[in-house]
């Protein structure tokens, strides 16, 4: 929802060759999650030198990802179940990966499958918050 690079291109040339995709770290190393809504958490990537950095969390960012949070909300689901289920919603993507570090995270975010329609409306509506948040990680393996 924040790095939407392979929307442009890549899903195209997917769909025309009928391959699929698997979607690699769909909740962005944890943004798409409840854990950076209000501070960091000691136990979060961010303050344990995970992928991101806290130079990352702007305040641009985080306003986006409270706008996302609530919308979920209002579908009755968490950030994470939305994004997940965002993720799926084109049949060019095969699966997403997630990165559970616990069984209740996982059991929360298989829940996501329990709601996997979206209206124009809340596309339309995420689609002003999902926009490219400067947030690449895997840019440097991925041109190399």
């Amino acid at each position: 929802m924040v790095n939407r690079w392979i929307e442009p291109d890549l899903l195209d040339v997917l769909g025309e060759k009928g391959v699929g995709c698997i979607l690699f770290s769909p909740l962005t190393q944890g943004l798409l999650t409840d854990r950076y809504l209000e501070d960091i958490r000691a136990d979060s990537r961010v303050a344990t030198g995970g992928a991101m950095s806290r130079d990352m969390l702007t305040e641009e960012n985080l306003a986006r990802v409270r706008a996302l949070n609530e919308i979920a909300g209002r579908r009755g689901q968490t950030l994470a179940q939305m994004a997940l289920e965002w993720t799926l919603r084109d049949p060019r993507v095969t699966s997403t990966l997630i990165g559970a570090t616990s069984v209740a995270r996982l059991e929360q975010n298989v829940a996501a499958l329990a709601n996997l329609e979206f209206t124009d409306e809340e596309l339309a509506e995420i689609d002003k918050h999902a926009v490219d948040a400067g947030i690449n990680i895997w840019e440097p393996s991925s041109s190399a």
